[in-house]
């Protein structure tokens, strides 16, 4: 249907960008010959393009045209619920999975107030470095309630848990609660992250729930600055007034 085609065009223009098929700085065709190419209207035309300047894929400067934007930085969405595993095979890029630690202990203090239960409450303690294009950019620590998951493995780890919470333990996980902040660097995160001089790092932390609201894993994301933007897409809705 044509009022979807905007959708076609962004998808085109995304996955050329994405490949590196269109460079940084490269300007897009004109709108009058994206409408003559896709057999759309300038407005349809214009809703694809502003899709992917919302996206992060180019910057529309009015009178000179849509240019191409870096997108060297990785895109993680905010909203979605993803495995990383999921995500590095959308992203494309060559990546390995560092396993630091998959270790059942007891919550302690700080983990405890995270995830509403008691200090001595086992708990699963996960230490992963996600390692893109040969370099360690993400530092990723998991805990998760001992109770819900009763064993846990580093090969579990390095694969998806994920993968093994709902395919082998049949585990339904249904949404999370996101915080993000830029905070300083510690000595875990030199010490498993490479991230030369940085100083600072993006902390995403989540608390995941399953389908019967309990919050059963607490986990900290922590993102090397240069390589990673978070991403949203928001639709506004129209509500009637009453």
């Amino acid at each position: 249907m044509k009022n979807n085609i905007f959708m076609t065009l962004y998808k085109d223009y995304a996955e050329q960008i994405d490949a590196g098929i269109l460079a940084a700085g490269s300007k897009l065709p004109s709108e009058n010959e994206l409408a003559a190419e896709y057999q759309i209207s300038r407005e349809t035309v214009r809703k694809g393009l502003n899709l992917l300047a919302q996206n992060g894929y180019i910057n529309k400067v009015k009178g000179k045209g849509s240019f191409v934007l870096d997108t060297g930085r990785l895109k993680f969405p905010i909203s979605g619920l993803v495995s990383y595993k999921e995500l590095s095979e959308r992203l494309g890029k060559q990546s390995r999975t560092i396993v630091y630690a998959a270790e059942r202990v007891p919550a302690g203090e700080r983990i405890a107030k995270e995830l509403r239960i008691g200090p001595e409450h086992p708990v699963w303690k996960v230490i992963r470095a996600r390692e893109i294009d040969g370099e360690r950019i993400i530092l990723d620590i998991d805990y998760l309630l001992a109770d819900v998951v009763l064993e846990l493995t580093k090969d579990i780890a390095a694969d998806s848990i994920y993968h093994y919470l709902e395919q082998e333990l049949q585990l339904k996980i249904s949404y999370a609660e996101k915080v993000i902040s830029v905070e300083r660097a510690t000595e875990m995160d030199h010490r498993c992250m490479d991230l030369r001089d940085d100083t600072h790092v993006v902390v995403v932390r989540g608390y995941v729930h399953l389908e019967d609201t309990t919050l059963f894993q607490y986990t900290e994301s922590r993102h090397r600055l240069d390589k990673f933007q978070f991403v949203d897409f928001a639709r506004r809705i129209n509500v009637a007034e009453t």
